[in-house]
């Protein structure tokens, strides 16, 4: 009995490897479990943004599309270790298995050929995309080094807003004794809202913290 439950206390505690995160993700899935930010948009976020914009069909109310997370590997281009930590540090904060990006051409000055592999970028949708939401704005904004809110400025006209973190360290799930080097990335949060102020009035509903004026 002991050799069975053993790994699974491993996992709860600390999905250290992309198997571990893949079993995680499987289980939410199989008990109906419903992420607190998908149930915060369904029961009071939807009503919210209905009244304030005053939308008369209820297809037009603005929600969150997938959010998409990228992260470089700078120099480290020709190393193959430094790619596989990377992937292995995305895994930990995604909960999903990333794809490695390459250059798309060869750039002599920084020594790169084309289709090196540069870094990793995933995709989130659904569930994941609001678990994600969920830890950024509640657990890792908020270990940000003198963080004092995250800008109004960086929406892109069409309802889409993007941040950076400069360190993956601000996540949990991230071992610091474990790593290999500080990596930054960036986030892209795509929604279906029409204008930046639809965008901004939705991800303020969700606890966005924006620097406040």
């Amino acid at each position: 009995m002991s050799g069975k439950t053993e790994p699974k206390v491993k996992k709860e505690k600390a999905p250290a490897t992309e198997k571990a995160v893949k079993g995680v993700a499987k289980q939410t899935v199989k008990s109906g479990y419903t992420p607190r930010m998908q149930a915060l948009y369904d029961k009071e976020i939807r009503a919210i943004m209905q009244k304030q914009f005053n939308y008369t069909n209820a297809m037009q109310i603005p929600k969150l599309d997938k959010i998409v997370i990228n992260m470089g590997v700078g120099e480290n281009v020709n190393d193959s270790k430094i790619i596989n930590a990377a992937v292995s540090d995305m895994t930990l904060i995604s909960g999903q298995k990333p794809q490695v990006t390459k250059s798309k051409k060869a750039i002599a000055s920084f020594k790169l050929r084309e289709n090196l592999p540069i870094g990793c970028k995933v995709t989130l949708r659904k569930q994941k995309m609001y678990e994600f939401l969920d830890r950024l704005i509640n657990t890792a904004l908020p270990r940000v080094r003198d963080f004092r809110g995250v800008s109004h400025k960086s929406f892109d006209g069409r309802g889409n807003y993007a941040l950076g973190l400069k360190e993956q360290l601000v996540f949990p799930e991230i071992n610091y004794d474990k790593i290999d080097q500080i990596r930054g990335m960036d986030i892209i949060i795509v929604t279906t809202a029409k204008t930046d102020a639809e965008a901004k009035a939705l991800l303020t509903a969700f606890n966005m913290p924006f620097i406040k004026n």
